[in-house]
């Protein structure tokens, strides 16, 4: 809902909670038939991101459970992490290694918010910066 208050397109795929592979088939269907300027998913979603192939679209993970879901253990340079150190779902240390694995400098990495769901004001605004940045 934010990114659409801000005048961005957004295609939000109903993705499968019980089987990793269909909601991975649903949001690579997705992905193949609108090609977005940037890809975001939040927790899970940011694991089906990084699981799905798209090129060298930016990505945006938000708390991302990558070492949960799916066999992806890096990322793409286009790539900007929003976590909370705060988060009691997905440690943010998942982001910072993921961080590593990908080679990515550590400013890729953006701390922000105070739980896991990204929700407030603030990481709401930084999603929405990172999103325009990193699409130009």
């Amino acid at each position: 809902m934010f990114l659409r208050e801000h005048g961005h397109e957004v295609i939000d795929p109903v993705l499968d909670d019980d089987d990793f592979s269909v909601a991975i088939r649903t949001a690579q269907h997705a992905y193949d038939e609108c090609q977005p300027d940037v890809v975001v998913g939040l927790s899970r979603g940011g694991a089906v991101a990084m699981n799905i192939d798209i090129g060298e679209t930016p990505l945006v993970p938000m708390c991302p459970g990558w070492k949960r879901w799916g066999i992806a253990k890096t990322i793409s340079k286009r790539a900007v992490i929003l976590h909370s150190r705060a988060d009691d779902v997905v440690p943010f240390a998942f982001s910072e290694e993921l961080i590593k694995n990908s080679g990515l400098p550590q400013d890729a990495l953006i701390e922000v918010g105070n739980d896991h769901w990204l929700s407030d004001p603030e990481p709401l605004e930084a999603m929405v910066k990172a999103c325009e940045r990193i699409a130009k």
